[in-house]
C-alpha cells in the first residue's frame, strides 16, 4: 500500500511539470517582444485584457455574481 500512494503522488508532480514546460513552449517565442517597451507593454496589456475578458466570460456563463 505504501508504494500505491508513492505511485498516486508522483501523478500531481508530473502534471505540474507539463503544465510548466507547456507554459514555457509557449512563451519563449514571445521573449524577443520583451526587449522593446513598446511592445512589450502591449504584449502585456493583451494578456491582461484577455485575462479580464476571460474571467467576465466564465462568470457570466457561470452565473457568478461581480464582486
Amino acid at each position: 500500500m505504501k508504494d500505491f500512494f508513492k505511485n498516486v503522488w508522483q501523478y500531481p508532480k508530473f502534471l505540474a511539470v507539463v503544465v510548466i514546460g507547456l507554459f514555457t513552449f509557449a512563451l519563449e517565442p514571445l521573449a524577443p517582444f520583451l526587449k522593446r517597451p513598446a511592445t512589450a507593454i502591449a504584449l502585456i496589456s493583451a494578456f491582461v485584457s484577455a485575462f479580464i475578458c476571460l474571467s467576465l466570460v466564465l462568470r457570466a456563463m457561470l452565473g457568478l455574481e461581480s464582486v
